[in-house]
């Protein structure tokens, strides 16, 4: 069985000022990790999740099976919206633009979404770069950053 790519992915959203941002650590099966943090202003909390989940599952077209690990609700609920979509029920409305590239991107990818409350350092870590994410983009506007590798070795992956 191949080793799967393993992210960690959260998301923070804060209705009253319409922000959102999203995190993720990534680990390759060879090891290898690397995280990244976004944000954007007028958002709601499932473009956020969207955004997220597509910038997650950037680069592993055609990789190793992907498992991706959230206490999210709406990042946890995106499988089996997309299942209902596809058999006539519950079509997303809104944000069709990021629901077709996720279609595309999960087509490409073998991906399990674990969904849970697990504390563990990387999803720790993760939901306070989510934070950190929206913050910037309330503050300066919409962004995408690397988390640098030093705070990486902190997030306990490895």
């Amino acid at each position: 069985m191949t080793t799967p790519i393993t992210l960690w992915l959260e998301i923070s959203h804060h209705a009253a000022f319409r922000v959102g941002g999203w995190a993720h650590v990534r680990r390759e099966p060879d090891g290898a990790v690397q995280g990244y943090a976004g944000g954007e202003r007028r958002i709601d909390a499932e473009r956020a999740a969207l955004l997220g989940l597509i910038a997650a599952l950037k680069d592993t077209r055609g990789a190793a099976p992907v498992q991706v690990r959230t206490t999210s609700p709406l990042v946890a609920a995106i499988p089996a919206r997309l299942k209902a979509a596809q058999a006539g029920e519950d079509a997303p409305s809104e944000n069709l633009d990021l629901w077709a590239q996720l279609t595309t991107a999960l087509s490409a990818t073998r991906v399990e979404v674990v969904a849970g409350a697990a504390q563990d350092r990387p999803t720790v870590f993760a939901a306070a770069w989510a934070e950190v994410g929206r913050d910037r983009a309330k503050d300066k506007g919409n962004f995408t950053a690397a988390i640098p590798k030093p705070n990486l070795a902190k997030a306990g992956v490895g």
